[in-house]
């Protein structure tokens, strides 16, 4: 495990592929680790031309985590926090640009999945520069466009018990909802991801100042409109955590970005789709790339 500090947080960090590929930079999404983007499929980036890195975002895994700043106090609708929430997407955006600074990347290819893509959007609009190419997964430009169905928000707000056996349980049951109806559920591999991420470690405080963030952080229409870089946006039509407007928001707000839609698919990434999301997004960073 790398490490680096940057913007007053300790980002963890990991590698693949050789280190003169493409550089690519993969964002997870809220209250998720590093190991939720399988090392098969960084295997699969890798073996297409890519430098891959995946990493914790701070308040979660093995980066810095913000205990001092306690559990966020939230209206009971969809418009926010009752107190200015510790941190902003456009601060995770920040940390992003600081772990690019510590991998010696003037620029690279950022792919980011839910919250992951608010922050890779937030990413492309403060530091166009440093963006060869923005990927956005089952993500929106404001947590006002495709909204969660009232099934996927439960599965959002509702909390397991604190022991491992429960939380493993809990993300089985999360999956039939949020999940793709389309494809096989994979019940090992959520439990099995549930179970490492639960020892690497837990806090569900930090995921609910994420989700603060997220609500704080207000719409990225605007500043989507003003980009310039090559652009991909994918999106489940099945998706009921971020339904599918957010996704074709997305895409409209920024000039050019191609849409590609799969139906069946939920709010996550079924292996059946890998080789088609690898070969999307390598077109893409194959045309963006710059030397």
């Amino acid at each position: 495990m790398n490490r680096a500090t940057t913007n007053g947080v300790e980002i963890a960090y990991e590698a693949f592929g050789p280190p003169a590929g493409r550089p690519l930079l993969l964002i997870m999404g809220l209250g998720s680790q590093l190991i939720n983007w399988d090392v098969e499929l960084c295997e699969l980036f890798a073996d297409r031309g890519h430098r891959v890195v995946r990493f914790d975002n701070r308040d979660a895994g093995l980066s810095t985590h913000f205990h001092e700043a306690g559990v966020p106090h939230f209206n009971p609708g969809p418009d926010g926090v009752l107190a200015p929430p510790p941190y902003l997407l456009e601060d995770m955006a920040d940390d992003t640009a600081g772990l690019l600074d510590a991998l010696g990347w003037d620029a690279a290819h950022v792919l980011g999945a839910s919250m992951g893509g608010m922050i890779a959007q937030s990413f492309a609009i403060r530091h166009p520069s440093r963006t060869l190419s923005l990927t956005s997964i089952m993500s929106t430009p404001s947590p006002h466009i495709g909204s969660p169905t009232p099934e996927a928000m439960a599965v959002l707000v509702t909390r397991s018990a604190p022991e491992r056996d429960a939380v493993v349980r809990r993300a089985i049951e999360s999956r039939r909802v949020i999940g793709s109806p389309g494809y096989p559920a994979d019940d090992e591999r959520v439990a099995r991801l549930a179970g490492e991420s639960f020892d690497r470690a837990y806090d569900p405080a930090g995921f609910a100042r994420q989700l603060a963030a997220i609500r704080g952080s207000g719409d990225r229409t605007a500043g989507l409109r003003e980009l310039s870089v090559p652009a991909l946006v994918i999106h489940g039509e099945a998706d009921t955590l971020v339904q599918l407007p957010g996704g074709q928001a997305t895409a409209d707000a920024i000039p050019g970005a191609k849409l590609l839609t799969f139906p069946g698919m939920g709010h996550d990434l079924p292996r059946e789709l890998w080789p088609d999301i690898v070969a999307a997004v390598t077109d893409l960073t194959e045309r963006a790339h710059r030397p």
